[in-house]
């Protein structure tokens, strides 16, 4: 088994597997961006692309780890198949598509699943049009204009939630660690000024709404 799933055919779905694997070690030793326990708040549109694929119902983390697993495990088994079937494996330019491809609904399925049982899932909801005029931390890459990056922001109940921010102004780069301040939402996105910006109020100020 070993061999056929290290063999070149089966190289994308070995990579992803391994990758899924490396996520959930660094997790589980607390050394990775973690927040699997938090609950993640999610407002997309009935035809949103991104509420169908589940983005949003969990951490971003837990969404690749959960992608990663489904396309390893469901083209492993493509590649099983065709060998059964036809003698050989496809090939992975052919294999990988059509994994990932059957991936997606899966995804939505299973980030629902997870959202329903993981810890946290029964606090308040809230809209996110509630979380403008917050303060949110950058957890994962750096925020630009057209490029959001992953924060963390919490409601009036405390509970975190995962968005995606970028800054108002172009050029501007807001890394991991840095604080903005929510002022504006476009669909899934939320505009945000960063700390030391002349327009946001120190941190030691309350917000006047």
């Amino acid at each position: 088994m070993f061999d056929f799933l290290v063999a070149p055919e089966n190289l994308p779905f070995a990579i992803a597997l391994a990758l899924m694997l490396m996520i959930g070690a660094v997790e589980a030793l607390g050394l990775g961006a973690s927040a699997a326990h938090l609950d993640v708040h999610a407002d997309a549109d009935g035809g949103d692309l991104l509420g169908w694929l589940g983005v949003g119902e969990v951490p971003l983390l837990v969404t690749l780890v959960v992608l990663l697993a489904l396309f390893g495990l469901i083209g492993v088994g493509l590649q099983q198949f065709a060998a059964a079937l036809i003698g050989a494996p496809l090939s992975p330019w052919l294999a990988a598509p059509v994994a990932f491809v059957a991936a997606l609904p899966l995804l939505g399925l299973a980030s629902r699943a997870l959202a329903r049982i993981m810890p946290g899932d029964e606090t308040t909801a809230v809209s996110l049009d509630s979380l403008v005029g917050k303060r949110a931390q950058i957890t994962v890459g750096s925020a630009r204009r057209g490029s959001p990056a992953q924060a963390r922001v919490r409601d009036v109940h405390g509970q975190s939630h995962y968005v995606m921010v970028e800054p108002v102004t172009d050029g501007q780069s807001v890394g991991a660690g840095e604080t903005v301040l929510l002022v504006a939402r476009e669909g899934q996105v939320f505009i945000g000024l960063a700390e030391g910006d002349a327009l946001v109020p120190r941190l030691d100020e309350p917000i006047r709404s």
